[in-house]
């Protein structure tokens, strides 16, 4: 495996900070969404920060390689056309599903896979068509999960070591994202880094949070705690890292924060050099880390085709539990129901938030976000979202108008207005309304 390209410390761009990520003194690279560019029309703050020399990065999130589907061909030339158009190094994406195809539902939020065999076989061939279909090197990323799933053959250790030597993708750890796991999960972070192959680091993200009722909810909303930037230490004293990220996506503080956040990332970084390579684990016979181990080839193995028998266990187990996320239906047996419920109104929340932010005329029709609040998470126990967030918010239209929502004539005639316009299309008819009231009640 190569050496990955030194990047330095970086800040996740968002169009809400973009003006203070320019200012920002010693900034070295910066990481995108990628569904959130265009190609053809990158953003002007973008543009100027790749003119000055600093790199740019796309972060996908809706490929769901750890789902049981192959990958969609579409959405990796998408992804492709965004590293091409950025000059990037690499892209990345997430180890998690975030999506099933029968029935058809979509999360709209990345979710552990288990880690089992058959979960392993079927991410490491999704991996390698990605590779095989990207003009750039691929790192995948540790998620936060709220949850595990019953009866693991793996430690995260384990399973991502695997990953990397069957299909030699690059990881990029986020430390975060493994407090949230220490808290939620009881994983050790530490037995996780002792496990995994350092040489394959492409690099690191750090991001805040916040616990709640025992539950760490990775928001990237919050100011970085101690924990993780202890945590970024530890694995500092293994190896050193290519690159460091500070993530922030919500609540965005002010810029003299964000260039404070950054500064305590730098100072631990460039705090000297990693300490000595430490014995052998039993997980892993020898630490992937500082000194020689770290430089040795590694070899990848050649790919085992993966039976579709294998595909459909994984497919099976994962529409039970999104079923049971999304569409109310029962928790497949073996999970944590209480932690299954704190996660579905989670991802209920999410796509109120997502929605609002996506179409901010509909909170405003229905009276303020209180209101919307209510009317969209009674409408999301019933609707589960099939075909992402701007979908979604015009189906939540639709089923308002359906149902002759919201009372108010004024309000019901700019709803009515906001959807016609969206979707070329005009709004069904009274008769038809009456209709589709019918057939619901009869079911």
């Amino acid at each position: 495996m190569k050496p990955m390209a030194h990047l330095g410390v970086g800040i996740g761009w968002r169009p809400e900070i973009a003006d203070a990520v320019e200012r920002l003194t010693g900034l070295d690279w910066v990481e995108v969404v990628a569904e959130n560019v265009c190609p053809g029309h990158l953003p002007e703050s973008l543009l100027r920060l790749r003119e000055r020399g600093t790199r740019v990065v796309p972060h996908g999130v809706s490929l769901g390689l750890g789902g049981a589907d192959r990958p969609d061909p579409a959405k990796l030339a998408a992804l492709g056309e965004r590293a091409v158009a950025l000059g990037a190094p690499l892209v990345t994406e997430h180890i998690a599903f975030v999506r099933t195809s029968s029935p058809v539902l979509e999360a709209g939020h990345l979710l552990p896979v288990p880690r089992t065999r058959d979960a392993l076989d079927v991410l490491c061939e999704n991996v390698r068509i990605a590779q095989d279909a990207l003009p750039v090197p691929l790192a995948l990323e540790n998620i936060a999960a709220l949850f595990s799933w019953p009866d693991e053959e793996l430690t995260e250790g384990q399973f991502l070591t695997e990953l990397v030597e069957r299909t030699g993708v690059r990881l990029l750890i986020d430390v975060a994202n493994l407090h949230t796991n220490r808290v939620n999960r009881g994983e050790d972070p530490a037995a996780v880094l002792d496990a995994i192959p350092l040489e394959a680091l492409a690099y690191v993200h750090v991001a805040g949070g916040i616990e709640r009722g025992g539950v760490w909810h990775d928001t990237h909303a919050h100011p970085v705690p101690p924990v993780v930037l202890d945590l970024l230490t530890e694995l500092r004293f293994r190896v050193d890292p290519p690159g460091v990220l500070l993530e922030r996506d919500d609540d965005f503080p002010a810029e003299a924060e964000l260039a404070g956040e950054l500064a305590a990332i730098r100072a631990v970084v460039t705090a000297g050099p990693p300490a000595p390579e430490r014995p052998p684990t039993p997980e892993r016979p020898a630490v992937a880390g500082s000194g020689p181990a770290a430089c040795e080839p590694r070899t990848v193995e050649e790919p085992r085709p993966v039976e579709e028998s294998a595909r459909t266990r994984v497919a099976l187990g994962q529409a039970a539990l999104l079923s049971a996320l999304v569409a109310g239906t029962p928790v497949p047996e073996g999970f944590d129901r209480r932690r299954i419920r704190v996660q579905a109104r989670a991802l209920a929340a999410k796509r109120a938030d997502v929605v609002a932010r996506l179409a901010p005329e509909l909170p405003a029709i229905l009276g303020g976000p209180e209101p919307y609040r209510e009317a969209f998470l009674s409408y999301a126990k019933g609707r589960p979202m099939t075909a992402g967030y701007r979908r979604d918010a015009l189906d939540f239209a639709e089923d308002l108008l359906i149902r002759d929502l919201p009372a108010d004539p004024v309000a019901r005639r700019r709803l009515t207005s906001w959807w016609r316009d969206r979707t070329g299309a005009r709004p069904p008819r009274r008769i038809v309304r009456w209709a589709r009231s019918l057939a619901g009640r009869a079911a």
